[in-house]
C-alpha cells in the first residue's frame, strides 16, 4: 500500500538494487544535462538583452530561477524513475511522453534567450509555441505517470505549474518587446 492514498502499487518486478541505482542516476543524469544546456544558452543572455527586456510585473528576480530549476529538475527524475521501477504496460508510453517533453524543455531556452538577439521578438513567439507545447507535454505525462505511480505524477504538478507560470513571462516578453 502507498501512504495515505489507499492504493496498491505495483511491484518494482526484478530489478536489483544496483540496476534501480543506476536508473536513478541515469535519470537525474539526463535532467542535469538538460539543466546544463539550458544554462549554456542562459548565461550569456541574462545580462545581455534579458537585463534590458520589458519584463513582466510579476517576474522573480533573477536569482529565482537557478533553484527553482533544480528542485524541478530533481523531482522531474525521481518521478520517472518510479515510472520506470514499475514496469507497467503503460511505463513505455508513459517514458515516452517524458522524452518528448524533456525535448521540448531542451528546446525552450536556447529559442527565448539565444535567438532573441538575431531574430528579435519572433524568436520569442517561436519560444512561446515550444512552451505552450511543453505544458501539454507535461500534462500528457502526468497523465501517464499517475496511474502507474501516484507518487510520480504528483512530483511533475510543480513542474507543470512553473511551466504555466513561465508561459506567462514568455507571453508578456513577446507582447512588449
Amino acid at each position: 500500500m502507498t501512504a495515505g492514498s489507499g492504493t496498491q502499487e505495483p511491484a518494482t518486478g526484478r530489478r536489483t538494487p544496483g540496476a534501480q541505482l543506476l536508473g536513478l542516476l541515469v535519470f537525474l543524469a539526463a535532467s542535469a544535462m538538460v539543466a546544463g544546456l539550458g544554462g549554456l544558452a542562459t548565461a550569456n543572455n541574462v545580462n545581455g538583452w534579458y537585463a534590458t527586456a520589458d519584463k513582466a510585473p510579476w517576474s522573480p528576480p533573477n536569482w529565482v530561477f537557478g533553484p527553482v530549476w533544480t528542485i524541478l529538475y530533481i523531482a522531474m527524475a525521481v518521478a520517472a524513475w518510479l515510472v520506470w521501477r514499475r514496469r507497467s504496460d503503460g511505463t513505455r508510453p508513459a517514458l515516452t511522453a517524458y522524452a518528448v517533453q524533456l525535448a521540448l524543455n531542451v528546446l525552450w531556452t536556447p529559442l527565448f534567450f539565444g535567438l532573441y538577439p538575431a531574430l528579435g521578438t519572433p524568436a520569442l513567439w517561436i519560444a512561446f509555441g515550444i512552451i505552450v507545447a511543453l505544458a501539454v507535454a507535461v500534462a500528457v505525462t502526468v497523465l501517464y505517470f499517475g496511474p502507474i505511480s501516484r507518487t510520480a505524477g504528483l512530483l511533475m504538478l510543480p513542474y507543470l505549474t512553473w511551466i504555466v507560470f513561465a508561459s506567462s513571462l514568455n507571453l508578456w516578453a513577446a507582447l512588449n518587446n
